[in-house]
């Protein structure tokens, strides 16, 4: 304890790291409080570092406080928006593209099982497609595969 006491601004800069690191690697970057505090934490160290506040815990925890309210009423709506920003796009797996020969005959209102990688996958097609014609997965979803002609 008396390290972290005579040595304010390592401690400081230690504690600020930690922080972000966890809010970053362990929550997901999903909370902004530690993000605030670990910044504040940092900016305070830099600040005892550079001797432009008095090297004591009284000025250290009253700066960290102040940086905190500081940096998360300008960084709280920029990082809100980022958050909300969320891409809607579909991921291709590899099962997408994949194209065999009918067994059966599929319609929409006519869908049968295609065994394919130790599954039995429902097949589900817009159009009516004759046994015997080559399609292809043009979209996987939980046990469905969504095909047409190819």
């Amino acid at each position: 304890m008396d390290w972290a006491i005579n040595n304010l601004a390592e401690s400081l800069l230690i504690l600020g790291i930690l922080l972000l690191v966890i809010e970053l690697a362990v929550l997901g970057f999903s909370t902004f409080v530690l993000f605030f505090v670990g910044c504040a934490a940092v900016v305070t160290a830099g600040l005892l570092y550079v001797g432009i506040i008095p090297d004591t815990w009284l000025s250290a925890m009253f700066s960290t406080g102040l940086l905190t309210g500081l940096s998360a009423i300008l960084l709280w709506k920029p990082l809100q928006n980022m958050q909300t920003q969320v891409d809607t796009t579909k991921v291709k797996g590899d099962l997408v593209g994949h194209s065999f020969i009918l067994v059966e005959d599929v319609a929409p209102e006519l869908t049968p099982k295609y065994h394919y990688s130790g599954i039995d996958w429902k097949l589900k097609a817009n159009e009516h497609l004759l046994a015997g014609t080559k399609v292809e997965v043009t979209q996987a979803d939980v046990g469905v595969f969504h095909i047409k002609a190819s």
